[in-house]
């Protein structure tokens, strides 16, 4: 690929245009490294339906983070993940109205207190394990040490190149 190729100078998506096999070159492992990522973010928002009954993607990660945060409220979320407010109550309404997220009663302009419901916990925890049969069933032909490895770059990578030798804060999607 060459450094005047319009997917280099402009934005650069895999996704949108035809798979081209770069030249080897540094930068070209850079922007294999980017268009690799946008694909498995693309894959993993818009990807296959969920079953019934089971949170979109947007919704898990939504659901995740009440679970670790009782008693948030969508101004909150919203700010955690750099969205609208309104992007963030849309995807709030739909948890609310399938019963797996309870508002708490408090004052409308700062947002009402939230909390996942029983069946909320349930629904996350089989999501929970859904997904992580995915990264399983993906992996399962590579030894041990290829998917330590694998952490350990996502890691250092999600950390700005600065990764320790911990499993992680802990956190799910």
């Amino acid at each position: 690929m060459r450094v005047v190729d319009a997917r280099v100078v402009g934005y650069s998506c895999g996704v949108q245009h035809n798979e081209v096999e770069p030249e080897e070159t540094p930068a070209s492992g850079v922007v294999a490294v980017h268009d690799e990522l946008v694909r498995l973010v693309r894959q993993l928002v818009a990807g296959d339906r969920p079953p019934v009954g089971s949170p979109t993607f947007a919704q898990h990660s939504l659901l995740s983070f009440v679970a670790r945060n009782p008693g948030c409220r969508a101004t909150q979320i919203s700010d955690a993940f750099g969205v609208h407010r309104s992007t963030v109550s849309r995807q709030l309404r739909g948890c609310i109205d399938e019963g797996w997220v309870h508002a708490e009663p408090g004052p409308l302009r700062s947002g009402h207190p939230l909390s996942l419901t029983d069946v909320g916990v349930a629904v996350l925890a089989g999501a929970d394990a859904r997904r992580v049969e995915e990264v399983r069933d993906r992996v399962a032909s590579w030894s041990d040490g290829e998917i330590a490895a694998f952490a350990r770059h996502l890691r250092k990578f999600r950390q700005g190149g600065d990764a320790d030798d911990s499993i992680g804060d802990g956190s799910r999607a």
